[in-house]
């Protein structure tokens, strides 16, 4: 069975259209969580929104997820190098919703891409994939980690207080713990189960490729 992260993935920052099949190593969607979370500050009280940045993979849906400050380009970019480390490689393609740090035009057929957005997508031999407008098709997936970030996260952590971002994302990586352990119908297997038996032969190792 083919790897669910691949290494060598062909022309860098290349542009293609999304697919409904998902294929191990495929494609990464990410996005932005439509709902936030508030972090109090313990020395000036200060009460900050922060942003909840969701990755997941197309064929087993093992998900990453990461509290930001912001939605910046920083923030962005940031959070992608995060999800390639947790996910243990880069996968073939990147499938992103529309946003403004990483997609400054959203045109329908040559969606132009933040420069710094397509050297990241370079350093990681990776494809950026823009979600064609009025194509819901194409944000399917993207959806559907928005609603495990939703129902997942957020819902269990609505009630508890956050005194820093440190202390937020160790809580949500307790939370992706039990997501990605746990045995979905779909799969038969867990997320994580389902990604370990595909194995990671072929993944890029990202050691050495941190920005």
């Amino acid at each position: 069975m083919e790897g669910e992260l691949v290494a060598d993935v062909g022309p860098k920052a290349r542009f293609a259209a999304t697919r409904q099949v998902h294929v191990a190593g495929d494609k990464m969607f990410v996005d932005y969580a439509g709902q936030t979370i508030d972090v109090l500050d313990g020395l000036t009280g200060e009460v900050r929104t922060v942003q909840l940045f969701v990755a997941l993979l197309g064929a087993s849906s093992y998900t990453y997820a990461g509290a930001t400050w912001t939605q910046s380009l920083p923030d962005w970019t940031g959070s992608h190098v995060r999800a390639f480390n947790f996910f243990g490689g880069a996968t073939a393609q990147v499938v992103s919703d529309n946003l403004k740090s990483g997609i400054t035009k959203a045109y329908f057929h040559e969606p132009a891409i933040n420069r710094t957005y397509a050297d990241l997508a370079r350093h990681y031999d990776t494809a950026v994939v823009p979600a064609r407008p009025y194509k819901p098709r194409d944000k399917a997936k993207v959806e559907v980690a928005d609603q495990i970030a939703e129902r997942w996260i957020l819902a269990a952590l609505r009630n508890r207080r956050f005194f820093s971002l440190g202390e937020l994302n160790a809580a949500i990586r307790e939370l992706l713990d039990k997501l990605n352990n746990r045995v979905t119908r779909h799969l038969g297997a867990s997320r994580r189960e389902f990604v370990r038996e595909a194995g990671s032969a072929g993944a890029e190792s990202l050691a050495e490729r941190t920005l």
